[in-house]
C-alpha cells in the first residue's frame, strides 16, 4: 500500500506523541478531535460497564483512528494514514484514567504506591482500506510513595492530563523502581508497534 507524501495525520493532542514520532522521522499534521464543548467529545474515553483494560484501549484507540478518518474523507482532505492512540493504567482490575482533581490524583498514586501496574497503549492506524491496532502492554512497579511525596507531585501540573495520574517522562520517573516492557508505551506511543503499523500503511521506515 503506497501513499504519496510519505505524512501521516495524527489525531492525538498529546506532546509526548508528537515527540516520539518526530524521534523515528515520521513527519505529521495533527487533526485533532474534539474532546469537550457543547456537543461533547467526537469519542468518549468513559469505559463500559464491566470492560477489561485491554478491551478498552483498543477500542477507544480505533474510534479515534477511525472518525479521524470519517474526517479525513468527509473534509475532502488528502489521503493520509490516520493514527490515534489510547494509553490507559491498570491495578487489581481496575482502569484508572485521568484524574479529575488533586485528590483523585493522589488517591491513585496511593493506590499505586509500593506496587507492580500495567501500562496499556493501545495504536490504531486506518487509511483506505486499512484498519489495524496493535496493543502494547508493560509491568511498572513504583517504590514506597511517601504522603509528602505525592502532595509534591500533585501540586504540579503533571498528573492532570496523564492516565494513571503520572507521566514517567517527568519528575514521577523518581517513583519508578523497575519496568519491564517499552518504555515509549508507557510513555503513550510504543515505537515498536506503531513502526510496524506505519509500514503496513506505507511508509518507509528502517
Amino acid at each position: 500500500m503506497k501513499h504519496l507524501d510519505h505524512k501521516i495525520y495524527l489525531a492525538s493532542k498529546s506532546p509526548r506523541r508528537r515527540e516520539l514520532l518526530r524521534q523515528i522521522g515520521v513527519d505529521f499534521e495533527l487533526l485533532l478531535l474534539r474532546s469537550d464543548g457543547p456537543r461533547g467529545a467526537d469519542v468518549t474515553e468513559e469505559v463500559r460497564e464491566g470492560e477489561a483494560a485491554l478491551d478498552y484501549v483498543a477500542r477507544v484507540a480505533n474510534e479515534k483512528a477511525a472518525y479521524a478518518w470519517d474526517l479525513v474523507r468527509r473534509r475532502h482532505l488528502r489521503p493520509r494514514p490516520v493514527l490515534a492512540a489510547d494509553t490507559t493504567v491498570c491495578v487489581d482490575g481496575l482502569i484508572l484514567g485521568k484524574p479529575a482533581d488533586r485528590a483523585e490524583a493522589a488517591a491513585m498514586l496511593a493506590r499505586l504506591s509500593g506496587r507492580t501496574h500495567q501500562v496499556l497503549t493501545s495504536v490504531a492506524v486506518h487509511y483506505t482500506n486499512m484498519a489495524a491496532h496493535l496493543t502494547q502492554v508493560s509491568e511498572v512497579r513504583f517504590g514506597a510513595l511517601t504522603p509528602a511525596a505525592i502532595a509534591a507531585y500533585c501540586a504540579s501540573s503533571e498528573p492532570y492530563d496523564k492516565a494513571g495520574g503520572y507521566g514517567i517522562q517527568g519528575s514521577a520517573a523518581l517513583f519508578v523502581e523497575h519496568i519491564e516492557g517499552s518504555h515509549s508505551g508507557i510513555m503513550g506511543l510504543p515505537l515498536f508497534e506503531t513502526a510496524q503499523l506505519l509500514r503496513q500503511a506505507g511508509l518507509a521506515l528502517p
